[in-house]
């Protein structure tokens, strides 16, 4: 049997740890946290993404958090309509085969289906790692040591594997900080089974109203110094980016002063190295690619390079050659996704309220009649190049 450390409790490792475990590896899964943890905001599943869920046998589970398609309001500062965009919009541009959760419901669908096919050990490091041809080996901060044939970092944007086994660079901080978190009930100003969005000069405010349990607030905008808003916490800091704006912005910001640990609150970057491999160590997901949710596709890529690389190792016995065809295969779709991810940051962060304006003129735009139709059919195009 096969032996697999992977680095990493998030989608693309509980994946990862998934498909190997179907394939007969033995999968042992480290995880620095003392525990899961479930972060709140959405993401959609579309093309390979869906594809490799449902290859993974993930679909029936996720059908139970789908949150469907609604209808999206932006609005003025004040909270004020400006114009509505109709749910038939995100149905042409998703296609029929996709699905929409919040982050931390995916996890947990993952965990559930990968827990008894891997050991898992959560508030666990790797304290060290070396490799020869034929094996590598693990030093772990439980005190045990792991020979494994594949070594996996799937450990995020901050991915201490990568550090470790190609050092440092890699890591390319943009001006940008995100907040999002769920809401355990719908906040005043947002109506029934829609959202609000705000979208001025440097920043996006959406506010998601589904239902309770079922709701969720997203913020991102360009700051001078990242770091210094992290250090001043998500609350803090999202007041004072979004404390002028009305509609449900102040209630979510009072709702994440009851539980600020719940937030993903972090600064924005991306991962570009030229190879996600040496020997037998590979990188996966944000570690290896990270796309920034400007672009999307995060949760997507993470589960089509999960489930490419178990048929990568399916058809190469040989590790390390298994590992370059698997990069070959996605490097193009995950480089595409970094490219359109540094044209979104205009959309998400716009300059100017000029191009605020040329904004909403663009989706007014896509909200005509038949504009529908050449939106979807783009879309299609675009999943059939991507990879399969």
């Amino acid at each position: 049997m096969k032996r697999a450390v992977i680095v990493g409790a998030g989608i693309a490792g509980l994946a990862t740890a998934l498909r190997l475990g179907r394939d007969g590896w033995h999968t042992v899964v480290v995880e620095r946290a003392p525990a899961r943890r479930s972060s709140g905001y959405m993401v959609n599943l579309i093309g390979p993404g869906y594809d490799a869920a449902e290859r993974l046998g993930l679909l029936t589970a996720l059908s139970a958090y789908d949150l469907g398609l609604f209808t999206t309001v932006l609005v003025r500062a004040d909270g004020r309509p400006k114009f509505t965009v109709p749910s038939s919009l995100a149905e042409a541009a998703l296609g029929n085969r996709a699905v929409s959760v919040f982050r931390g419901d995916l996890e947990s669908t993952l965990y559930e289906a990968v827990r008894d096919r891997a050991d898992i050990r959560f508030g666990t490091t790797v304290t060290s790692l070396d490799q020869d041809t034929e094996r590598v080996r693990v030093v772990l901060s439980d005190g045990t040591t792991e020979h494994a044939d594949l070594l996996i970092g799937a450990d995020g944007v901050h991915s201490a594997t990568r550090t470790a086994a190609f050092g440092s660079g890699f890591q390319v901080d943009l001006p940008y900080v995100v907040g999002a978190f769920p809401l355990a009930h719908p906040v005043a100003g947002v109506p029934d089974s829609s959202a609000t969005t705000f979208i001025g000069p440097g920043r996006t405010a959406a506010i998601v109203n589904l239902g309770p349990r079922r709701s969720s607030a997203f913020f991102t905008y360009r700051s001078a110094d990242p770091a210094a808003d992290l250090r001043r916490g998500a609350v803090e800091a999202l007041d004072a980016a979004f404390g002028d704006l009305g509609g449900g912005v102040p209630d979510a910001i009072r709702h994440l002063g009851k539980d600020p640990a719940g937030a993903y609150f972090d600064a924005i970057s991306q991962v570009v190295m030229p190879r996600w491999s040496t020997g037998r160590i590979v990188l996966l997901g944000d570690a290896a690619w990270c796309v920034t949710l400007f672009a999307g596709h995060g949760a997507t890529l993470a589960l089509a390079g999960a489930d490419q690389l178990g048929a990568a190792l399916q058809r190469h016995d040989d590790v390390p050659a298994a590992l370059t065809e698997w990069e070959a295969g996605l490097r193009p779709e995950a480089m595409k996704r970094q490219a359109l991810a540094r044209r979104g940051m205009l959309q998400y962060a716009p300059p100017s309220r000029f191009h605020v304006w040329m904004g909403d003129v663009t989706i007014r735009a896509m909200t005509l009649p038949g504009v529908r139709g050449l939106v979807r059919r783009g879309i299609e195009r675009a999943n059939r190049k991507a990879v399969p």
